[in-house]
């Protein structure tokens, strides 16, 4: 006598996608560690678009990509609006960055990462490729201790009161760009510290909700609109606060969010604007840093990962170190 289990709808995320995530963003990150520090940031990406493609496409869902590589006239795979999977299964959206931090790793540096998020249908906002105003804290302060409208000073000095801590005792996570010039000045104005990093936005944000092992305390800054959704996935499982502004200084960019559901060019989005109802948010080391391991390619053959994996309504966070030893799954050849 054989006893089926089944397995409740509501509970399909978790119970069934969960494991086959870790499996896409696995396939993505090893496919693009085979380029690391080769100084091709192009093909390497699109390694990992391809890998990642592939596996998506195995999957018992209704999947639609609503954050993509690009948009449909400029992106030849995993583009914004693409149907993914075996079109059985639950409907779901998927957000996709299939390798973070192209530079990173043409450059093996620290932090590339290959991430994706899986939300219930018609859930995560769909976001056209553009930059996004940032900010986010981690968990255990009350609602709007930081608010995207006030100034880093102000910020700073109210984050650090919440805390109960003085400001020098903040540590800001900014990306390296021209553009954050006087964010940073400001930041340090406080007395509180800044530090900065090259690329590697989704990973950046993430890092904030931890900041006891990380030692950041706030994301600051402008950043892509695309991980911007996908920080807010990984921050609504693990905790925290996040607010965002989609910059839309054309017309061109301003008609393009209109077209794709934006009704007001300057709201303000929060992490339940940006990604509601159960979600989930996988992501594989490509090279190590702070947040994962990188891909290991060892003597014996063995392919070693590490990938975190984390679900919205439950809160669980998993973290799954593998040993792969059928390598064809990989397609290396």
């Amino acid at each position: 006598m054989s006893t089926q289990i089944s397995v409740p709808q509501q509970l399909l995320l978790e119970r069934i996608l969960t494991l086959e995530l870790v499996r896409v963003t696995e396939r993505a990150a090893v496919s693009a560690a085979r380029l690391r520090g080769h100084g091709q940031e192009k093909p390497a990406d699109q390694a990992a678009v391809d890998a990642m493609r592939r596996e998506l496409n195995k999957l018992p869902i209704e999947g639609t990509v609503v954050i993509g590589e690009g948009e449909r006239d400029e992106a030849p795979m995993l583009y914004i609006g693409e149907k993914v999977g075996l079109n059985a299964g639950p409907k779901v959206d998927i957000a996709v960055d299939p390798l973070e931090g192209t530079t990173l790793c043409a450059k093996n540096m620290p932090g590339a990462i290959a991430t994706m998020a899986m939300a219930d249908g018609g859930t995560l906002l769909h976001a056209p490729d553009v930059y996004m105003q940032k900010i986010a804290v981690g968990p255990g302060y009350a609602k709007g201790v930081v608010d995207i409208d006030a100034t880093p000073v102000d910020n700073v000095r109210r984050l650090a009161k919440a805390k109960g801590v003085e400001p020098g005792a903040i540590t800001v996570l900014v990306l390296d760009r021209p553009r954050h010039a006087d964010i940073i000045q400001a930041v340090r104005s406080t007395g509180a510290a800044v530090r900065l990093i090259t690329d590697g936005d989704v990973a950046g944000v993430i890092h904030c909700a931890d900041p006891d092992n990380t030692g950041v305390d706030m994301y600051l800054g402008t950043g892509g609109a695309p991980e911007g959704v996908l920080a807010a996935v990984a921050l609504r499982c693990i905790g925290g606060q996040m607010q965002c502004r989609l910059i839309l200084d054309t017309e061109e960019k301003r008609e393009r969010a209109h077209k794709m559901g934006v009704g007001d060019p300057k709201m303000i989005y929060g992490i339940e604007d940006m990604a509601r109802g159960d979600c989930l948010f996988a992501a594989t080391g490509v090279t190590t840093g702070s947040l994962l391991s990188g891909v290991k390619f060892r003597k014996d053959g063995v392919i070693e990962t590490e990938t975190v994996v984390m679900r919205s309504v439950t809160g669980t966070v998993r973290y799954i170190r593998a040993e792969h030893r059928q390598l064809e799954k990989f397609h290396l050849d």
